[in-house]
């Protein structure tokens, strides 16, 4: 069964007619008839039903139209979308951790170029997957932090997996708190003070 004979059973069964399915499709009758007969030879039933007025649709035939139908449409969007490069959009994708100015500047680019020529995607996601899609090409950048306890462990796995590091801006490490917190007040909090308070981080 190939895409062809599907694309002609559709004709006819539009068309109720091989003469007529024969002349849209710029083929000869003999040809038409040949390959309708030849698919329903593979498939072990009759799709039609040919009379002197015409031809119609056995029941199994229109259940196999309909799928029919429905297999070349899926394959029209494949086509569409994968093999025919008039319409393709380019593809951006970003993977990050949860930063906020990483999001704002996304939507600021998405603004800049528009959805026309572009499909955009962000990843809010790990740091292991961050890494993973840049590697694997499923993200053209990924957005990540160093300090003092990953860095020399962050570094080794770029050069390992062959990613090329560039530092956008340095920057401290805040911590959000309810204005109620014993250490609310502070200017400054060391990371010791931290220990026995319960936080939430993101990696």
């Amino acid at each position: 069964m190939t895409l062809i004979q599907l694309k002609y059973a559709i004709t006819v069964a539009g068309e109720r007619s091989l003469n007529d399915a024969a002349k849209k499709l710029y083929i000869s009758q003999p040809s038409l008839s040949s390959t309708i007969h030849s698919l329903e030879k593979e498939l072990g039933f009759d799709i039609f039903i040919r009379s002197k007025s015409g031809i119609i649709l056995t029941v199994a035939g229109a259940e196999f139209i309909g799928y029919a139908k429905s297999v070349i449409e899926q394959y029209d969007i494949l086509d569409s979308k994968y093999l025919s490069h008039m319409n393709q959009k380019k593809r951006f994708s970003v993977s990050m951790q949860h930063y906020t100015f990483a999001v704002n500047a996304f939507v600021e680019l998405v603004k800049q170029y528009g959805m026309d020529e572009y499909e955009f995607e962000v990843n809010e996601t790990k740091t292991y997957e961050v890494i993973e899609n840049v590697k694997n090409l499923r993200s053209e950048i990924g957005i990540l932090y160093l300090n003092d306890f990953n860095k020399n462990v962050m570094i080794k796995i770029f050069s390992e997996t062959g990613i090329h590091f560039v530092p956008l801006f340095e920057c401290e490490i805040y911590v959000y708190m309810w204005k109620g917190h014993p250490l609310a007040k502070q200017k400054e909090i060391s990371l010791e003070e931290l220990e026995e308070y319960p936080c939430l981080g993101f990696a």
